[in-house]
């Protein structure tokens, strides 16, 4: 053909310079075609959150790869430039957070689900609680721990205390409360025997079999629980926006449903 390896291997080279300095990568180009959708999301997730995700890899051929820890651990890492495309928190204080940093796409962000708050015990627990005001939760304890989140960080800790704070009971237990790094890690403490009760979402409750809801905390006594869902600002992975979408479709409300979440707002019709 009358190019030799030699110069083939210098026009290749001059080629891949030239684009490289006119600002164009093209491995950055084709990985951003190829690579995993990276999400970060809030361990009460994880069962819904598994299933959804897999029904998009299922029908796009995509792959989407997610991180499950407490949202004030996940809005750290990305804060502190963790790879994320995707962040779903369990509250709405996180967000703001990454977006007081600007470090989310604020035209994406949507409120997505709710939830509710509950006391659990390990299934086969006789252990009866009426969560109204000045309900003696210290006294039901007596020298056992109460499992929940960590209360100045993680958002299930956050409205357990709030929600124990209006009914009177936080001054009893502050002082036999075992926090955990997230919900799951406090639901894991009830459902291996470890602590008598513990305070977790509804649909952590629902993913355990070997723990039991004993009591559901009043609506009013907590702030509404939401959890956002938004693109960080850092992410350039046009597959990342399909799985969003593909979030807010009534194609992944089952697999929410199934887990006692509740949509907030509507489900759009498409993909």
């Amino acid at each position: 053909m009358g190019w030799t390896r030699l110069s083939i291997g210098k026009f290749a080279k001059t080629v891949l310079v030239g684009l490289l300095f006119s600002g164009f990568t093209l491995v950055g180009a084709a990985s951003a075609q190829t690579k995993d959708v990276i999400v970060f999301a809030a361990a009460s997730l994880k069962n819904a959150l598994d299933d959804a995700g897999a029904s998009w890899m299922r029908e796009t051929g995509k792959r989407v790869t997610i991180s499950y820890a407490a949202s004030n651990a996940l809005a750290k890492q990305i804060e502190a430039g963790a790879p994320a495309d995707v962040f779903f928190s369990a509250d709405l204080d996180w967000m703001d957070y990454l977006a007081s940093k600007g470090l989310i796409k604020p035209e994406s962000r949507v409120s997505l689900l709710g939830n509710a708050l509950v006391l659990v015990a390990v299934k086969g627990s006789t252990m009866q609680v009426a969560l109204q005001p000045g309900v003696d939760l210290a006294a039901i304890l007596g020298s056992n721990r109460l499992a929940m989140g960590h209360v100045d960080a993680v958002p299930a800790g956050k409205y357990g205390k709030a929600a124990l704070e209006h009914l009177g009971a936080w001054a009893g237990v502050k002082d036999k409360v075992a926090q955990a790094d997230n919900v799951r890690a406090a639901l894991l403490l009830v459902s291996r025997g470890e602590a008598p009760l513990g305070i977790v979402y509804r649909t952590d409750a629902v993913s355990d079999p070997n723990v039991s809801i004993v009591a559901t905390f009043p609506k009013e006594s907590h702030p509404p629980i939401v959890y956002p869902v938004a693109l960080t600002m850092d992410s350039a992975n046009p597959d990342a926006a399909v799985f969003l979408a593909f979030l807010r479709s009534n194609k992944s409300k089952p697999f929410f449903d199934k887990q006692g979440f509740t949509f907030v707002g509507k489900a759009t019709s498409g993909s």
